[in-house]
């Protein structure tokens, strides 16, 4: 496990991403160094408002810890290796800001993602809004299904202030096709779940593309992309 800060703090402006020991890349590009036997790499983003979680949902799922953290400025980078018993992979997280002013910049970290967690606050309607736009965001940028996306309403523990029913952010994951899971990061409620499903997912869809490869599906050809998404060193 690992957990990096990817930014590098500037005065007056936004700490440019760098590259981290040989691996990290905004763009989701081949990784350097990779060897044969190692699981596959994917690259997951955080994406939500400003102080829903998103920061303490990737500290307690890497570091399984919990504490007062400051606002992300640009972003920061986290690794895990996902062991799901029969086939692991490797997350390359993400984690974005969430104040406005940074919005516009935070494109460029969710490019050549191959998943993404659209975080909500459930004490916060505003927050559950943004996410919309957030999803918004990435169908601009990916074709249809391209990218795994879970909706995650986070603050469970504080569910007396609840403004976010959980009948409506299953509603909406469900006329998305989103996945979706509530959570609470203070409680390490359903964190492990939300990163675990998502790499599920994405191994299935690994399997299905194979499978469709070693059949010669022409489909498939048409939609794939320049190598750069769902990179597996083990093949």
């Amino acid at each position: 496990m690992e957990l990096t800060e990817c930014v590098s703090q500037q005065p007056g402006g936004l700490g440019a991403p760098t590259e981290i020991k040989g691996m990290a890349h905004v763009d989701g590009g081949p990784r350097l160094g990779a060897v044969l036997g190692q699981p596959c790499i994917f690259k997951l983003v955080l994406l939500g408002s400003g102080s829903v979680g998103k920061s303490s949902l990737a500290l307690r799922y890497v570091k399984n810890d919990f504490k007062s953290i400051l606002p992300t400025v640009g972003c920061a980078f986290f690794t895990k290796v996902v062991d799901l018993g029969a086939a692991s992979l490797k997350f390359e997280i993400w984690d974005t800001a969430g104040q406005e002013k940074y919005h516009s910049v935070c494109h460029l970290y969710f490019r050549g993602a191959n998943a993404a967690l659209l975080v909500y606050d459930i004490t916060r309607k505003d927050s559950f809004c943004k996410v919309q736009q957030w999803l918004k965001d990435l169908e601009e940028e990916f074709h249809p299904g391209e990218v795994v996306v879970m909706l995650v309403g986070n603050k469970t523990d504080l569910s007396e202030e609840r403004e976010v029913t959980f009948e409506e952010g299953k509603e909406f994951a469900e006329s998305k096709g989103l996945l979706f899971m509530e959570t609470s990061a203070k409680l390490n409620h359903q964190v492990t779940e939300v990163f675990s499903a998502v790499a599920r997912e994405l191994l299935q869809r690994e399997e299905r593309k194979e499978g469709q490869r070693q059949l010669g599906d022409p489909r498939l050809v048409l939609k794939e992309r320049p190598l750069g998404r769902g990179r597996c060193c083990a093949r």
